[in-house]
């Protein structure tokens, strides 16, 4: 085994090299990811029809409703092999890896399975009217009913390689997908091409995210023997201790992602009520919002490998200089991209459609979203600090706490007192108060360990 580089990384490395070596390349295939996205988006929008972009649009919570699955089985079994790593346990990092694989693959399959079954129900719930269904179907036929399986897995082991330190690896398999699917997204979208609109945007991705499971599989492969990532069935075992391990982590991410599917449908249909455009403009606008957001979250999940070690190996100071040098980056670098959007929030807008009540809804959208970014990634910081040290009921009050109390909430209240353009500020009213609990919670974990350190070296 690789122990030697990977004591290195975790345990000596100064924490900044430590920390932007994990980082970085989580932060880049946040970002190319974002790309590929915005690739749809901006191919779609080519067709100049707001149907065809409203279909992304509305399709998105579906996409969205992935990340559940990710989350419970990605999150919750890197969380678990990176706190057995810092323990030395390696054992647990085996049996983590095998269960959250194949408790993922069941997953997808179910989800494909019962889109497929209730498609028609599906399609009322995300807003989908009788100009929209056809679209919106079509590009869920790719991207669920035969894109489940890929799409899922190749997020679950992204993140059980990057569990181990590995994140140029774990980077290297999702951006090879996405860059694939930007490729193909002309090809099958636009008229000289295949002409096959929104639902050529969902081949190409059901295609890129079999080309990053594949590249997954190979890297498992080639390196069989030199990693603890570990997919094979003989270490699929269904330990008390490991499932709860996984459990009480994922469960609280997957909740949470859920609830973001909960808002976005929320919003979504809100939106739908003043028409396709409105739809297609907030879908926009919502894509490019995403670019600072992926950065963001990249650097939360970046450094969740190195959190997490320090955590279970009681090295408290490396844990707290790595968090404080993680804010001060983050926080400094979405300031100047808030002031950036705000002020080009209408030639961002104008670059994915050339109608101008599009472009015009898309601006005052964008400028609403992107006051949220600052505060946001405190948000995504602290509970990706939770996650790691496997302080799963925290992650989860603040989930609660973003979607149910605060976000959804203020879409009505806001959409009444200021209708449509109302709703591109709840986020920011929410991730407010998140951002200064975030602050406050992390502050008294890390006096809670240093009091414990204190403690046990009186005694």
């Amino acid at each position: 085994m690789e122990d030697a580089q990977k004591t290195q990384l975790f345990e000596r490395m100064p924490i900044p090299k430590a920390v932007m070596k994990l980082a970085v390349p989580t932060i880049v295939s946040s970002l190319v990811m974002v790309i590929y996205n915005l690739a749809d988006t901006y191919f779609v929008g080519m067709l100049n029809d707001p149907v065809q972009n409203a279909a992304v649009t509305l399709a998105a919570p579906v996409l969205l409703a992935f990340n559940a699955v990710n989350n419970l089985f990605g999150v919750g079994a890197s969380s678990m092999m990176s706190r057995a790593l810092g323990r030395k346990d390696h054992e647990t990092v085996y049996g983590s890896s095998a269960l959250g694989f194949y408790c993922a693959l069941f997953s997808a399959v179910l989800f494909s399975l019962l889109y497929t079954v209730f498609r028609e129900p599906f399609l009322d719930v995300l807003g989908a009217d009788g100009i929209t269904v056809e679209a919106t179907a079509a590009y869920l036929k790719w991207t669920v009913s035969f894109g489940a399986v890929p799409s899922i897995l190749n997020v679950v082991m992204a993140y059980l390689v990057r569990s181990e330190g590995s994140s140029l690896h774990a980077s290297i398999g999702t951006m090879s997908g996405c860059i694939l699917n930007i490729l193909l997204d002309p090809v099958f979208i636009l008229p000289w091409g295949l002409g096959m609109g929104a639902a050529g945007a969902g081949l190409a991705t059901f295609l890129s995210n079999c080309a990053a499971c594949a590249y997954f599989f190979l890297l498992l492969f080639v390196k069989r023997g030199k990693t603890y990532v570990c997919i094979s069935p003989a270490k699929l075992r269904f330990r008390r201790p490991v499932l709860m391990g996984i459990c009480a982590v994922g469960i609280p991410a997957a909740i949470q992602n859920l609830l973001n599917v909960t808002g976005m449908t929320v919003l979504n249909n809100f939106t739908s009520s003043f028409g396709s455009d409105a739809v297609a403009a907030m879908g926009i606008a919502q894509k490019i919002n995403m670019v600072p957001v992926q950065i963001a979250l990249g650097f939360s999940q970046g450094i969740m490998p190195l959190v997490g070690y320090s955590y279970a190996a009681g090295d408290t100071a490396r844990l707290k200089n790595s968090i404080l040098f993680a804010g001060k980056i983050i926080m400094a670098f979405m300031a100047v991209v808030t002031v950036g959007y705000y002020a080009g929030a209408g030639t961002l807008s104008a670059l994915f459609m050339e109608n101008p009540a599009v472009v015009a809804y898309g601006t005052r959208f964008l400028r609403g979203l992107c006051l949220a970014m600052p505060f946001l990634c405190m948000d995504f910081l602290g509970v990706g600090v939770f996650q790691s040290c496997g302080l799963g009921r925290n992650a989860l009050l603040f989930a609660v706490l973003r979607k149910i109390v605060l976000e959804i909430p203020a879409l009505f209240v806001l959409n009444a007192l200021f209708p449509l353009y109302g709703l591109a500020y709840a986020q920011f009213a929410a991730e407010v108060v998140l951002a200064a609990a975030a602050d406050i919670v992390l502050w008294r974990l890390i006096k809670k360990l240093e009091s414990g350190e204190k403690a046990g070296a009186q005694a």
